[in-house]
């Protein structure tokens, strides 16, 4: 169980050092238990307490009876671990369109432009004021014939067609200008280039050069388009603290990220997020299961400062624990991943509030499904309204997933700064992505879902007709 951490003057070099030079743990992460070590915040300092996480029982009231009835299936075949692999070996011969009314419907955003906008306003009517977009066309393995400049064009077109009327709608309602979090776009690098896999291995190979130079070509086109309209909307709301929309290089397995994907990522910071600049268009990933991964954002946060530019960081706990071949990369257990993820986290939010516009770190997401984490950033942002630190810090979660969490931080601690994660596209695509996300969060399924949906949702259902 995470051991909570007091911020004060006293430990603020404990956890500097705790931080970034005691890597010396290793561990992987599913989901939080039903019971949760909660920090509560008084003004400087956290301390520790042991709070239920949310039921589900409060959102479920929220949902229509169709997503309710989508629900009660998913929970009905996420009930044991053996009913969820018998799932996942059954789930490419379902017909689509079981996939599009009993799953897609609950953690896709769709297949077209005009159907991500509907996501995006019913998003707003619980409180998620923003998305981070991903177009699920992707090729990791090289095999499939995808046209790449087609992905970048729908990228840059979802950002004009959804991302910017999401937020001009918003803007255009009174809203006060920093309450509406950033709208984001999420690249996978392996959808950005031919034989995705050896470019990223071989990015530093001069004989790869052609292959690199169009994989940078590609995201700087969409990052460029980013930046643009952060400047043009700084313009006509010079008051915002945060940027408008913010371009998030996803992650890939260990050895592609450590070859080829933090070097993209400091190509694309480097461009676009000036140190000049008030705010960031480009953000990365650093996965916190990974043992390194917190010596390798404090690395980067000195080549920042000594760049002259801005890092943006996005925080998971990470994706490829079932495909990781090489398993000394990885803490062993879930707790030192806890634990990792949530200090590095504290040090991220204490150096934007403390440093504001001047932090090295840029910009923060929390992308986390663990109550522990979310809750913990929501109450270090107390008692700090109207600053840059604050505004720069976005929580956030995969559409369909963690909704009861989401609901308790919007409803019960007053949060503004949260976004949902929507994949959309192709429905064969998105067959893909949801397969992918039963075998790498299948346990975090499984613990959020079976038996205790089940009956929340029955008794939702059954409300819902009185």
């Amino acid at each position: 169980m995470f051991r909570s951490i007091v911020i004060n003057k006293s430990t603020t070099g404990y956890l500097r050092r705790s931080v970034w030079f005691t890597m010396n743990r290793c561990y992987v992460s599913q989901t939080q238990s039903t019971q949760s070590t909660i920090t509560a915040v008084t003004p400087g300092k956290l301390t520790s307490g042991v709070e239920a996480a949310p039921s589900q029982d409060s959102h479920l009231r929220t949902l229509s009876r169709k997503e309710l009835f989508s629900l009660g299936m998913i929970g009905l075949t996420t009930m044991t671990k053996g009913s969820l692999n018998t799932a996942i070996k059954l789930f490419p011969y379902v017909p689509d369109f079981v996939v599009t009314c009993l799953v897609s419907s609950l953690y896709c955003g769709g297949d077209n432009m005009a159907a991500v906008r509907q996501t995006g306003r019913h998003l707003r009517e619980r409180g998620i004021r923003n998305m981070m977009l991903s177009l699920t066309i992707e090729d990791t393995e090289g095999t499939k014939n995808i046209n790449i400049g087609d992905i970048v064009r729908q990228t840059i077109a979802s950002l004009n067609e959804v991302l910017v009327p999401n937020m001009v709608e918003q803007l255009d309602s009174g809203v006060h200008v920093d309450s509406i979090p950033p709208g984001y776009l999420a690249l996978k690098p392996s959808a950005l280039v031919a034989n995705p896999v050896e470019v990223l291995r071989h990015f530093n190979d001069p004989n790869w050069r052609k292959e690199r130079e169009q994989l940078v070509e590609n995201c700087t086109a969409i990052t460029q388009a980013v930046y643009d309209l952060n400047q043009s909307f700084s313009k006509k709301y010079p008051g915002r603290k945060a940027p408008f929309f913010v371009v998030t290089i996803d992650a890939e397995k260990y050895d592609l990220q450590k070859a080829g994907v933090y070097d993209l990522q400091r190509i694309l910071f480097s461009r676009f997020n000036p140190a000049s600049s008030h705010m960031v268009s480009c953000i990365g990933t650093w996965q916190m299961y990974l043992c390194d991964a917190a010596s390798d954002l404090a690395s980067e946060y000195i080549r920042a400062q000594r760049g002259g530019y801005r890092l943006g960081v996005k925080l998971v706990r990470g994706a490829y624990l079932h495909s990781e071949p090489d398993r000394s990369v990885i803490f062993p257990t879930k707790e030192d991943t806890d634990k990792n993820y949530n200090e590095v986290a504290v040090e991220v939010i204490r150096d934007l509030l403390a440093k504001g516009q001047d932090s090295s770190y840029g910009h923060l997401v929390i992308a986390s499904h663990n109550y522990e984490s979310q809750k913990l950033a929501t109450m270090m942002l107390l008692s700090h309204e109207g600053e840059v630190g604050k505004a720069n810090v976005v929580l956030g979660q995969l559409l369909g997933m963690a909704d009861n969490v989401t609901f308790d931080l919007v409803h019960n601690h007053g949060a503004r700064n949260i976004i949902k994660y929507v994949p959309w596209g192709p429905p064969a695509e998105t067959r893909d992505y949801l397969l992918r996300r039963l075998q790498e969060n299948g346990d975090a399924v499984r613990a959020d879902n079976g038996w205790p949906l089940v009956k929340a949702v029955a008794k939702s259902f059954f409300k819902s007709r009185l």
